[in-house]
């Protein structure tokens, strides 16, 4: 499993699951996989789902430069 901070990050934008997979057009149930590191997202989605949390896909995934 990756880690990842994507609940983090939506818990505090007052968002849930179904709110936030709509804003990024996948399904809530995607989320929840990406959320708890089942699966990985694309890149594009990824961005999405960064965009939408109003940070950035490196924030999320701890990216070392």
């Amino acid at each position: 499993m990756k880690k990842n901070k994507i609940l983090e990050y939506r818990t505090k934008s007052g968002l849930t699951q179904r709110q936030l997979a709509a804003m990024v057009n996948i399904t809530y149930q995607s989320l929840q996989r990406y959320e708890n590191g089942t699966i990985l997202p694309s890149v594009m989605i990824a961005i999405d789902i960064a965009k939408a949390l109003k940070t950035t896909v490196e924030e999320l995934y701890d990216v070392a430069e």
